[in-house]
């Protein structure tokens, strides 16, 4: 796989759980920045070789017009669903308000621009007026970008990520991802894991690994909108409980839970990539590492 070597990146959001990865995945071959308002980012994600700038993507512009810049990736806005509908005034903090100072500053540098948009955009909810803060807010920033592109000719390209999962995750919290929270519960021994009804809704859960492999090829020969990185196994949360041999503690339904999501992963696969790692494997390796 070709990678990008002897470049200067920078990752919104570096200090994140996607971030943290891409940071690690280029930093031997590149000088890698990292600007992160450590919302969600950690400072145990840190790692030698990148430099880290604390702030959030509305700062963008006290990076300095010395910095050079060949890729920006911004990976670091507010990412999750149904706690936007509390968290409404963070989102539009984060996401919306800031992103004209993100294509602004990556015009002025020439730097080709990888935004992860959300994969809630190909959402099915039960009722359309379910559809979250959030999902409405990254959809009209890939709509911002894309016309923004046609006025001042930014480089860029729109990816979108399916329910990642691996390392980095953050396990606990409001915050916490699926898999990552399932993965800690088990650890302190419960065998019943919560569930939001009524189950049968799916995810293509794709492993860390796979998103960056995909991030890669994207911004080598990507341009434009519609980068799906996803597996192409679309999975119930009933059965994600099974491979973990448990049993479902069901929660109440909830605001901007999708019930499904159209998997847009054709333009990705023609550059060259194919996701690889199995959710099925990842859990059975977890399971033999905590009952051995």
């Amino acid at each position: 796989m070709e990678i990008i070597k002897n470049k200067k990146i920078l990752v919104i959001g570096g200090a994140g759980f996607i971030g943290s990865h891409l940071c690690d995945f280029y930093k031997d071959d590149n000088n890698v920045y990292s600007l992160d308002n450590y919302l969600t980012g950690n400072s145990d994600n840190h790692l030698e070789g990148v430099e880290y700038i604390r702030g959030s993507s509305g700062d963008i512009f006290n990076l300095g017009e010395a910095l050079t810049l060949d890729y920006i990736f911004h990976l670091g806005e507010y990412s999750r669903v149904e706690t936007s509908f509390d968290d409404y005034n963070l989102v539009i903090e984060n996401n919306l308000k800031p992103f004209s100072k993100v294509l602004e500053f990556s015009r002025i540098k020439n730097a080709k621009l990888i935004y992860s948009g959300s994969s809630t955009k190909f959402a099915k909810y039960e009722k359309e007026d379910l559809v979250s803060p959030y999902a409405w807010i990254k959809s009209s920033n890939t709509n911002h970008l894309i016309n923004y592109s046609k006025w001042f000719g930014l480089k860029y390209a729109i990816v979108y990520f399916y329910n990642v999962y691996g390392g980095n995750e953050i396990s606990s919290g409001k915050y916490s991802t699926v898999i990552a929270k399932f993965k800690n519960i088990y650890s302190q021994g419960v065998r019943k894991l919560p569930l939001v009804k009524p189950g049968t809704q799916t995810r293509n859960f794709t492993h860390y690994s796979d998103i960056i492999s995909g991030l890669n090829v994207v911004a080598l020969k990507g341009d434009g909108d519609g980068y799906g990185i996803g597996s192409s196994q679309a999975i119930s949360m009933n059965q994600v409980i099974k491979y973990f041999g448990c049993d479902a503690d069901f929660l109440p339904s909830r605001r901007g839970n999708r019930f499904e999501s159209d998997l847009i992963t054709e333009k990705t696969k023609k550059l060259g990539w194919e996701p690889k790692v199995s959710l099925e494997k990842h859990i059975n390796e977890f399971l033999d590492s905590i009952n051995k």
